[in-house]
């Protein structure tokens, strides 16, 4: 059984000059090599939550917490940002935000600068980097001059370059078209199921999440409300519903079956595959 990586215990937080807490009493552990995808209407928590895990939650915001997290043994109320990001790589919804210099390589190479990366070694993981996320030719590329999916897999291509053990990408494809979504979805799949990479991915494309990942936690006014397998939390459709999150269609499409008299499935299908299956096409005669 995998170690556990992250640890989330009785946490709170509320942001300065606010009313209510951002985050409530907050339970959570996540271990090495997991695929956890977090889901939740807006303002739910969502993107607190990812900032607990790289310490700008509580360390960079002004505010209060109680409660405690630790990401590879660190807790992060004591471990400066700057440490913590060795061990946690961030990708934010928008990629220009991130993104300030004047070529992939430039970009790539200002965090590796900031922590004393000889510049031999900085170089290997330039090109090593490059190469997982698909962009090995873009060296001298400006990142203005790159689509939106090319720019969100430079974001993560910086940093990978600091070889962290998690990878936190907090709606990374809110931004992209189509195309630009599979890319982002396509290397972090590839990154948690070849190199072992453990991530944490805010996201409302349920179907995707339904088929990559091995945990969904949902949110709801600060709180983890459902916490299991993307099939038993998206089974759950009234709950999603009070939630306002929606479940994948196919489990939609299932629900209303039952409603409508047919019986229930004895395993409500998340996928279309999983839906092919407990209800297989009838041939036409």
């Amino acid at each position: 059984m995998a170690d556990t990586l992250i640890t989330i215990e009785d946490f709170s937080y509320q942001y300065a000059l606010t009313d209510t807490p951002a985050l409530k009493h907050l339970n959570l552990e996540i271990k090495a090599g997991e695929y956890v995808a977090v889901m939740g209407a807006c303002a739910a928590g969502k993107t607190s939550l990812c900032l607990t895990m790289n310490g700008i939650i509580p360390n960079m915001m002004a505010g209060g917490h109680t409660g405690k997290v630790t990401v590879a043994g660190h807790d992060t109320a004591t471990t400066p940002v700057r440490e913590l990001a060795r061990t946690v790589g961030m990708v934010f919804d928008n990629p220009e935000f991130q993104l300030s210099q004047v070529s992939a390589r430039e970009e790539i190479a200002l965090g590796l600068e900031n922590t004393g990366v000889p510049r031999d070694e900085m170089l290997r993981r330039i090109k090593e980097v490059l190469a997982i996320v698909g962009l090995t030719g873009y060296e001298d590329r400006s990142p203005l001059a790159m689509s939106g999916g090319q720019q969100q897999r430079l974001a993560i291509a910086a940093a990978l370059a600091m070889y962290p053990q998690v990878l936190v990408l907090d709606e990374p494809t809110s931004n992209l078209d189509p195309i630009g979504k599979e890319e982002v979805f396509a290397v972090a799949a590839r990154l948690n199921r070849e190199r072992g990479m453990t991530i944490v991915i805010v996201e409302h494309e349920v179907e995707v999440m339904a088929a990559y990942a091995d945990r969904l936690v949902v949110m709801a006014n600060g709180e983890i409300v459902l916490n299991d397998t993307p099939r038993a939390v998206l089974a759950q459709v009234d709950k999603l519903a009070e939630y306002r999150t929606r479940p994948p269609q196919v489990t939609e499409m299932a629900y209303a079956l039952t409603q409508a008299g047919r019986p229930a499935p004895a395993e409500w299908p998340v996928t279309l595959e999983q839906a092919l299956s407990v209800y297989p096409p009838v041939e036409a005669h």
